[in-house]
């Protein structure tokens, strides 16, 4: 059986590695904005949630014409602050504004979770779950912001922020689960794993 990871993360795949599956890598190229754009008022969990099933599902064909036996996993993940859903900020500017809204204060970090189940080259069961951890940012000094933000890292990514790398200098802590911070979070991976029927043990490379 393949596990494949829907996603072009390089922070999902070292979680995965780390914790012992070598995964097919399958970008999805969705466009998350136009997914969202389809929701009607949807709860931050609900969001993050139906943008990692629409990936999942975006690489189904190409994943069945060439693994028979695999399960899918698609993520996506966003910062709750002030009732907005941030994702990846795009460009400095963005980055710039977001860094001054949370800095010194708490986020939510959601991340959504879709496995897929195929069987015989066919989709056989689905199972979805988001998790929320919550991010106490430090402080920062105008200098700080800009030295981080000229790093690229936080461009990129959701919340403008990162857990393993430059941005960890920048956290004061979490209260949830910190591989779901990173972009895949393994207990919630475990059980939606579990609900279509695979173990995550079979999965862990020799």
């Amino acid at each position: 059986m393949r596990f494949v990871l829907a996603s072009q993360s390089p922070a999902r795949l070292g979680v995965l590695r780390a914790a012992g599956i070598e995964p097919s890598v399958v970008v999805s190229g969705v466009d998350e904005d136009a997914v969202a754009a389809t929701l009607t008022d949807p709860t931050p969990g609900e969001l993050v949630t139906a943008l990692a099933a629409a990936k999942a599902e975006a690489v189904l064909a190409t994943v069945a014409g060439t693994h028979a036996d695999a399960v899918i996993v698609g993520c996506d993940s966003m910062l709750s602050i002030d009732g907005e859903m941030l994702g990846k900020p795009g460009t400095p500017e963005v980055a710039r504004k977001r860094w001054l809204q949370q800095a010194g204060r708490t986020g939510d970090l959601l991340t959504g979770h879709a496995v897929l189940r195929l069987e015989n080259g066919e989709p056989t069961r689905r199972a979805t779950g988001s998790h929320t951890t919550h991010v106490r940012f430090a402080g920062m000094s105008p200098d700080e912001i800009e030295a981080y933000i000229a790093t690229g890292e936080p461009l990129n990514v959701a919340g403008a922020f990162t857990l393993d790398g430059f941005g960890g200098w920048f956290v004061e802590g979490i209260d949830g689960d910190p591989s779901s911070v990173i972009g895949i979070s393994l207990p919630l991976t475990r059980r939606l794993l579990a609900e279509v029927g695979v173990s995550v043990i079979d999965l862990w490379a020799a």
